[in-house]
């Protein structure tokens, strides 16, 4: 089994998000809960982009033992220089550095020349290298970046010292066959490409990130860069729990994580709440939805055998227990299991009776709560004791 780097970056790109600024001690608590998660590696913030963030970058290298901690940077000396400087108490430090390498970045962004980003590629890797061993080069955009062209600048910046070479999708517009050709390429064209580790970096504009970071590991990428419930600039980043649950359930691919995939649900909320951004409920893995069930036919099936209709046992994520919501598009065998969980003994005939009232109830609301059914089954009984 091939171990994927997971390279956690909720505290950088997740933070970018509007609202979700954090002060120093919450980054340093999160922090935290991220090394126990069993990530790889976090990346702590942009250490030039404000004291708040050097300082937050400083203190996460204080306070974790395990994980590497990686700060980034543009290809400028000065941002390196203070990455480096913020990285100084790190363990295991890392500087992310880079430049954008497709056309739109070259010409629109920088009025530049292949050759010109293609040199300040190498320059970038150099000075990272005068305080780490561990660097990882960003071509941003290099999804949209010609395959010829990026494999000529991964091959350089291997060359100067890069250990990581991330391809990010940056504006989310590969299609996962794309992506994947192009991590493909890479691997098959770059004549160093043994030395370093090939990094996905999904976003998901389009909703690809999940797929097109699997098909990037599919195709010989060894690092995902992800956030916590996917959060990131604009539509987010690829989302950590999917891409863990992914591997975790299709052992066929051949890959694992170091990831404790029951501290995903706990985590997701710490996050949600510390960040003061919800969880969208039909989020896959960590929504509140991921493991209800409200329409009649899956709750049938899911009553007979949990796996009909469930691919995760709950408790494996750090989930709820699995729910039977009850709405006017639940059936019988569900309004029987949810009165006998309240301690309600009726058999096929009382359920029939009561369906018909529920029915009414569930028509005239969004969920039939356990108060609707307790009030339900305390009249039919009521009544039943008098007829008797």
């Amino acid at each position: 089994m091939k171990k994927i780097v997971i390279f956690d970056t909720t505290l950088r790109d997740g933070e970018q998000v509007p609202g979700c600024k954090l002060n120093t001690k919450e980054k340093v608590e999160l922090a935290l809960h991220l090394e126990k998660l069993g990530v790889d590696v976090i990346e702590a913030g942009f250490p030039i982009s404000s004291p708040g963030d050097f300082a937050s970058v400083e203190e996460i290298s204080k306070a974790v033992k395990d994980a590497v901690i990686c700060g980034l940077s543009r290809a400028v000396k000065k941002d390196i220089e203070v990455a480096a400087q913020a990285l100084k108490y790190a363990k295991r430090p890392r500087i992310h550095t880079g430049i954008g390498t497709s056309d739109y970045h070259i010409k629109g962004k920088f009025n530049s020349t292949q050759d010109d980003i293609l040199e300040r590629a190498v320059q970038c890797v150099k000075w990272a290298r005068n305080f780490t061993d561990n660097v990882e080069f960003y071509a941003e955009d290099a999804g949209r970046t010609h395959n010829e062209y990026l494999a000529r600048v991964i091959e350089k910046v291997i060359a100067a010292g890069a250990t990581t070479v991330n391809i990010p999708d940056t504006t989310g517009y590969c299609l996962p066959h794309q992506y994947g050709e192009k991590i493909a390429y890479l691997v098959n064209n770059v004549p160093n490409i043994d030395k370093a580790v090939i990094s996905c970096h999904c976003h998901n504009d389009l909703g690809l990130a999940t797929a097109n970071s699997i098909a990037g590991i599919i195709n010989g990428a060894g690092q995902i860069e992800c956030t916590i419930n996917g959060l990131g600039e604009r539509a987010g980043n690829t989302s950590l729990e999917e891409v863990v649950m992914i591997i975790k359930q299709h052992k066929d691919l051949g890959f694992t994580t170091g990831v404790q995939a029951e501290m995903l649900n706990p985590l997701s909320r710490i996050v949600s709440d510390t960040m003061r951004m919800p969880v969208q409920p039909n989020k896959a893995i960590v929504g509140s939805n991921a493991f209800s069930h409200s329409s009649g036919i899956h709750q049938d099936g899911f009553l007979k055998d949990a796996q009909t209709y469930e691919i995760i046992n709950p408790a494996d994520v750090g989930a709820d227990s699995s729910k039977i919501v009850l709405t006017a598009r639940s059936g019988r065998s569900a309004l029987a299991y949810r009165f006998q969980k309240l301690g309600f003994a009726f058999d096929r005939n009382d359920v029939d009776t009561l369906y018909e009232q529920f029915l009414a109830v569930a028509d005239s609301k969004k969920e039939v709560t356990d108060e609707d059914l307790e009030t339900m089954a305390k009249q039919y009984s009521a009544k039943e004791k008098v007829i008797a």
